[in-house]
């Protein structure tokens, strides 16, 4: 395996690895603005709700925005005990020999 092609493995990760986390600090914001919008929508609707939707609203934001830290780790994982390495170095010493 050439340096090269360590080097382009690593910068595809690194790149694929920058949009995951693009992608889910975008998901993440867009659900925030969802769940502040129907929580807003269901307290014009019904004001008197106002405490239990403020729970609900909270505690679905909790599990929401739990999402960017899993893809982080995911992300992290791939960065520095990247799996494609060895996938590519098997397939390398299968194709030789």
């Amino acid at each position: 395996m050439t340096p090269e092609m360590i080097t382009e493995l690593y910068s595809s990760t690194a790149l694929i690895v920058g949009i995951m986390l693009a992608a889910a600090g975008f998901a993440s914001a867009l659900g925030w603005a969802l769940i502040c919008s129907k929580y807003l929508e269901g307290i014009a609707r019904q004001p008197e709700m106002r405490p239990q939707l403020m729970v609900q609203m909270l505690f679905t934001g909790g599990l929401m925005e739990a999402f960017p830290f899993i893809i982080l780790g995911i992300s992290m994982w791939f960065i520095f005990a990247n799996p494609f390495l060895g996938a590519a170095q098997t397939a390398i010493k299968a194709l030789a020999g």
